[in-house]
């Protein structure tokens, strides 16, 4: 889910935007929570940064160093997360994308790609019950969007097998897997941790759903990206990339969905989240303002 996405979902409940957990080299304040989120983070192999399993090292690292810190009496003590509050945190996660995005990219076959999908999810089950048994109680869980419709992917595979709407079947398909996969074991993890608070958003179905109606929401050429390089039909370049030399910048960022291929524009990512915040794909139905309370 793209960082602006969760940014609106915020703002909905006027909280400000979440601290990168590496600023706290910089003495940042985090009461309101931190983001351990990191740009092209994959879920396997667990040892490369920034893995899953690296971040949850990190927020290890991070809880007990705010919890230190917070029973001190120094000037930092009102800086970090008490206890009361990792327990009553949303511990919000999406992950997943990219390490079906590199199984293509390596050259796999679909059906190399898709058997490394029980090994993904079985990594953010643990996860999950990793967050629970460290206090956490009430988690959000974002499936993945519709890989086969960004530009990138388009643009860059050569023998495509398009769907009805001009995105690659095979790479939705194994998006498809997957969430199947991960609304399973939070179905399960349900029925386990019966303190825990689990939802399972559909961004798949909302992200797919701006493609197929494109129309309706005024985005024209939904699978171009609006800031790249080679025009028509998808507008990227993998030399060229948004903000190189020779990139161009469409006019109407408005009427686009995909801002430079890879990443959506502030107009998609705001109707992602009115629609996330619509409880209409949650499961189960749960207001975001549910998790305000303590």
């Amino acid at each position: 889910m793209d960082l602006l996405t969760m940014e609106y979902s915020g703002q909905s409940l006027n909280t400000s935007l979440l601290r990168p957990y590496l600023d706290s080299l910089g003495g940042t304040r985090f009461q309101n929570g931190a983001n351990f989120a990191i740009v092209g983070s994959s879920t396997l192999p667990k040892n490369v940064p920034f893995s899953l399993n690296i971040q949850l090292m990190q927020f290890s690292h991070f809880k007990s160093r705010s919890l230190e810190l917070g029973s001190s009496s120094n000037s930092l003590k009102g800086m970090f997360i008490s206890n009361d509050g990792f327990k009553n945190a949303l511990y919000m996660i999406d992950i997943g994308q990219n390490d079906i995005a590199h199984s293509f990219a390596k050259g796999n076959s679909y059906s190399q790609t898709v058997k490394l999908i029980p090994q993904i999810i079985t990594e953010i089950k643990s996860g999950i019950k990793r967050l629970y048994d460290e206090g956490g109680r009430r988690f959000w869980i974002h499936n993945t969007g519709p890989l086969g419709c960004l530009p990138q992917k388009l643009s860059m595979v050569k023998n495509k097998d398009l769907d009805q709407h001009g995105c690659l079947a095979s790479y939705n398909s194994a998006a498809n897997l997957f969430n199947q996969g991960l609304d399973h074991i939070c179905e399960e993890l349900r029925t386990k941790l019966r303190d825990a608070t689990i939802i399972y958003i559909d961004i798949y179905a909302i992200k797919y759903s701006l493609i197929a109606n494109s129309n309706q929401y005024g985005f024209k050429r939904p699978l171009m990206a609006c800031c790249g390089y080679g025009g028509t039909p998808y507008n990227y370049n993998v030399n060229i990339t948004c903000g190189r030399k020779g990139s161009n910048v469409c006019e109407e960022g408005s009427r686009y969905i995909s801002w430079d291929g890879i990443h959506y524009t502030e107009t998609a990512n705001a109707i992602v989240a009115m629609k996330v915040l619509s409880m209409h794909y949650s499961k189960p139905p749960t207001p975001f303002h549910f998790f305000c309370r303590r």
